[in-house]
Order: C-alpha cells, then sequence, then structure tokens
C-alpha cells in the first residue's frame, strides 16, 4: 500500500533546441521554470530532490538534493529515475517515487495524488490530452530491481519501461498541464499562456 511518496525534478538533455545550457533556468514568470515546476510540485510530496548531471553548485539556491545518473547506468531520463530510487529508498517510510520533468513549468497540482490512485500498489503513468506523459509518472520503490534489469537490457525509454512494469494510466483534462518547453516558440507560448 501507498504510505509516502518523494518526489524527483528530472533535468537533462543538452538544450539544443533553446541555444544549450540548462533550459529550466531560463527566466519564467519573475524565477525561472524550476522555480515553477517546484512551487507546484513540492508541495504534493514528502521530500523532493533534482536528478541533474554536472556541477551541482549551479542548483545550489534551490536547497534541494541534486542526484547524479549512477555512473554504470546510461544518462537519461531514466538513469535518472533509477537514481531518485536509489535515493528514495534511504527516506523512512517512502514507498514511491513521483517524477516530472524539470522543463514543464505547469505540472496539474494534483498530480500525486490521481497518479497514486490510479496506482495501487504500483506504478503509474500521466495521460494528457495529447496522450502519454512519461516523465510525469509514479515508480514504486520496489520497482528498482525490475528496472536494472530492463536498462541492462537496453531499454532507455521512460516510456517503455513504464510499458514493462505495466503502470496504470491516470488521466488529466487540462491542456495546460504539461506544458514542454522545447524552443523559444514553446517558451513565449508558456509565458503567454500562464502569465510567466
Amino acid at each position: 500500500m501507498i504510505q509516502t511518496i518523494a518526489g524527483l525534478i528530472l533535468m537533462g538533455g543538452s538544450s539544443s533546441r533553446m541555444g544549450g545550457g540548462d533550459k529550466a533556468l531560463l527566466p519564467f514568470a519573475g524565477a525561472t521554470i524550476l522555480d515553477a515546476a517546484i512551487a507546484r510540485f513540492e508541495p504534493q510530496v514528502s521530500a523532493l530532490a533534482i536528478s541533474a548531471n554536472g556541477d551541482p553548485a549551479r542548483l545550489a539556491r534551490f536547497r534541494l538534493p541534486v542526484l547524479p545518473d549512477p555512473a554504470d547506468e546510461p544518462k537519461g531520463p531514466l538513469g535518472g529515475v533509477r537514481a531518485g530510487l536509489a535515493w528514495a529508498t534511504s527516506l523512512k517510510g517512502v514507498t514511491h517515487l513521483a517524477t516530472v520533468p524539470a522543463d514543464a513549468p505547469s505540472p496539474p497540482l494534483d498530480l500525486v495524488a490521481q497518479l497514486a490512485k490510479a496506482a495501487g500498489d504500483s506504478a503509474a503513468v500521466a495521460i494528457g490530452p495529447d496522450g502519454i506523459e512519461p516523465l510525469h509518472a509514479l515508480w514504486p520503490i520496489a520497482c528498482a530491481e525490475a528496472l536494472d534489469a530492463l536498462i541492462a537490457g537496453g531499454v532507455s525509454s521512460p516510456k517503455r519501461a513504464l510499458e514493462r512494469i505495466e503502470a496504470a494510466p491516470a488521466f488529466f483534462d487540462a491542456r495546460d498541464a504539461f506544458l514542454d518547453v522545447d524552443t523559444p516558440d514553446d517558451l513565449a507560448a508558456a509565458k503567454k499562456l500562464l502569465g510567466g
């Protein structure tokens, strides 16, 4: 049974379509995209960390644990999830890890509650108006071993991993709930839509 849920914000990618650097640290709503994501996601979880490679000092002002990908696993979101599960295992009473991407400034305010409702004791993934949102997901701590086996077998896609561990769907209707800022146009649209 789900007892306590920790949270992980997944930073990653080269941000090539944004000209490089950390797109989550771009200005947004008087702060940054990451600030916006934290403000909506942190109240939903018992503890929060950031999955990020590179110098953690650039994220020091957020005062959150910064977890690099495990050295022996592929870089990318699934490596970040695996690092998050290892961290969450060390937290008393935590049974699940909820994830969101760092470049999504408006995760649903009921994301974790709806994922938990759909998951039961297992995993769940958000389904928005445009389809599956594999980085908005709930991962049971108990799936770490299965995830290790999938990664060892060549699985690198969170979507595929969630399919393999039979994640339950959690449906969301709000079109702006899963905005993904990948390009300058995306950023401008998000600022217009969300008043940033």
